[in-house]
């Protein structure tokens, strides 16, 4: 009698996930455009998760601005749009299972107390407890994890010494990205996470929590960043100007070259349509490079509204 065989693998299904405190700039469209590229070469689907987790950051409009952006550059989710400030009940659900198991627990630590250690909790310190504990993530001495990424390569992180127990809801009462981003990528069947570089280093954190809550882990790919002429990561840039949604062929050529791909693919192209279907037939995912990338400025305009994400 022969064996079963294996499930299938479930369909690939990416994600691109801004949060609401500006408008989009270039790298943000790199993000946008390269998860969207790498979804639609696998024949999968591509969503949109809007994070407005943190009120005091979020600038009022800016999730709209956002989307009508991601419109105007031909990037609509194929699913309706979730949005994490929606899901509360689901996040306080996740972290009632890790308190009950004792993976989690209260802290009534301030950076004053774990100023010693760099900022780094490795044993609760706090002379006095607060009526707003934020509540950590317990992660055990030598816990190393490692992962392979699609384009950085071999990463790995030693939890323990590195990062130490990690918050999963904030003394202000915010969940904390780690606990949200890894709830709703399962809830959403996220099988490819493509973002950033600068999320790299969050990366094993969001493993261990899959891991403590009995998670699938998704794939991952880190796509470059694009730094501006002193090497700093565009969003903290001054250079950091939003993309032109009312002329969007510079930008999408510009990201287009940033990703490694060959710059004659959308030469001809006259629309938006017309350069997103010359970039899927033209996409080639081994030459996405995995250094950052320089930030072509021409492709921006000038605005008065807030700092971009």
């Amino acid at each position: 009698m022969s064996a079963p065989a294996p499930p299938s693998p479930a369909p690939y299904r990416g994600r691109f996930a801004p949060s609401p405190t500006g408008p989009l700039h270039l790298g943000s469209l790199l993000a946008a455009l390269g998860s969207w590229l790498l979804a639609r070469h696998a024949g999968g689907q591509w969503l949109v998760r809007i994070e407005d987790l943190d009120p005091p950051r979020e600038i009022a409009g800016a999730a709209a601005a956002q989307l009508r952006t991601l419109a105007a550059f031909g990037l609509e989710s194929d699913l309706p749009v979730l949005r994490q400030s929606e899901r509360g009940a689901v996040y306080r659900a996740a972290l009632d299972r890790l308190l009950a198991g004792g993976e989690a627990f209260a802290c009534h630590c301030s950076r004053s107390d774990l100023a010693a250690e760099g900022g780094i909790h490795r044993r609760c310190m706090a002379a006095a407890r607060r009526p707003d504990p934020a509540i950590r993530l317990r992660v055990l001495p030598f816990t190393v994890l490692g992962f392979d990424d699609a384009i950085q390569g071999r990463v790995v992180q030693d939890l323990g010494s590195e990062v130490g127990d990690f918050v999963l809801r904030r003394t202000d009462g915010c969940w904390a990205y780690q606990l949200a981003v890894v709830v709703d990528d399962a809830a959403q069947g996220i099988t490819e996470v493509v973002r950033g570089a600068d999320l790299l280093d969050s990366t094993p954190r969001q493993i261990l929590l899959q891991r403590a809550l009995g998670l699938p882990t998704p794939h991952y790919a880190h796509l470059p960043l694009l730094v501006d002429a002193d090497g700093r990561k565009l969003s903290k840039s001054l250079a950091a100007l939003p993309v032109d949604a009312d002329d969007p062929l510079p930008a999408l050529r510009a990201v287009w070259r940033a990703l490694g791909q060959a710059p004659e693919a959308l030469a001809g192209a006259g629309s938006v349509a017309a350069a997103l279907q010359a970039a899927q037939r033209a996409f080639v995912p081994a030459a996405i490079p995995h250094l950052p990338q320089p930030a072509p400025l021409a492709a921006t305009h000038n605005t008065d509204t807030a700092d971009p994400v």
